[in-house]
């Protein structure tokens, strides 16, 4: 915003619209508590400092000119703005509305929000929210997001974040699939199966290399970008695949494929951009998320 440009008088902009209002001098100063004269003065000032006709006597009252009618729409936005101010400074604004955008990964979006949003849709009503499932990083610093649950720490100094909690994740596999595969109680039994992968697979490949299981990508002949889709060819048995443990321990078709093996960890951080600040609005969707999931962490 250029501060510059800003030079509008607010007691000049008020005496302005409660005259449109009011259709008179005389009206608007009782209305306003004011001497007639002082507001007759505010309003002359208004149009001089504008140099724009406001008002168009009619017989005994005031009508609007075109160009003050186009001025009383803004003003109006303005005596609505200061009136929330108001309310707001004296502890009685009731309600916050407007929407809040966040985004997470497919899973965090699918299994995780809908019973944290069910009960932030019921205590605040007027708040909607958009839910960007992605297992991209949005850009919070281009507004494609206005908070987002990541498990990468976030290294931006414009950036807002609080850890969430310490997650962990597992191999999973449906019961059919470990009946067919036998035991999998060894590395070297868990290294002849069948997984499915990620598009990007590299990443997982070396960190089951790293925990002694010597996979490569002859043990993945599924791969999908999607972990939605990951998940349900998991479950629907075509192989073994990793998911957050708060997911695959609750999902009853399938089980642990290997619980002697050490689990991934990984961080869950809660991320908002800067004007986290000054928004309201963000402010309480991001403290509900922090306390819910928070929250659902611990009893884990």
């Amino acid at each position: 915003m250029d501060w510059h440009a800003v030079t509008f008088d607010w007691n000049r902009a008020r005496a302005f619209l409660v005259t449109a209002e009011e259709g008179s001098l005389s009206a608007a100063a009782r209305a306003l508590g004011l001497a007639q004269p002082t507001l007759g003065r505010q309003v002359r000032a208004l149009v001089e400092e504008l140099g724009v006709a406001l008002f168009e006597r009619v017989g005994r009252s005031l009508s609007l000119t075109p160009g003050g009618l186009e001025l009383a729409e803004h003003v109006r936005a303005m005596g609505e703005a200061a009136t929330r101010v108001s309310l707001s400074a004296s502890g009685r604004s009731q309600s916050i509305e407007g929407s809040v955008r966040i985004t997470a990964s497919e899973i965090t979006a699918a299994h995780v929000l809908p019973p944290v949003i069910a009960q932030l849709r019921a205590a605040e009503p007027g708040i909607a929210v958009e839910i960007v499932a992605s297992n991209s990083l949005a850009d919070l610093r281009r507004r494609e997001a206005d908070i987002a649950i990541r498990n990468p720490r976030p290294t931006d100094p414009d950036l807002i974040a609080r850890k969430l909690s310490d997650d962990s994740g597992h191999l999973y596999a449906s019961h059919g699939y470990l009946r067919r595969a036998g035991r999998l109680d060894t590395p070297e039994a868990l290294a002849a199966a069948e997984f499915v992968g990620f598009a990007d697979n590299d990443r997982l490949i070396e960190a089951l290399n790293g925990r002694g299981i010597a996979v490569g990508a002859r043990n993945f002949p599924l791969l999908t970008g999607s972990h939605l889709v990951l998940w349900e060819l998991v479950r629907q048995g075509l192989g073994i695949g990793v998911m957050a443990s708060g997911v695959g321990d609750a999902e009853p078709l399938v089980r642990r494929a290997a619980p002697w093996m050490d689990p991934f960890a990984f961080e869950v951080w809660l991320v908002a951009h800067r004007e986290l600040r000054t928004s309201r609005r963000i402010r309480l969707v991001f403290d509900w998320l922090a306390d819910a999931l928070g929250d659902a962490a611990r009893t884990r």
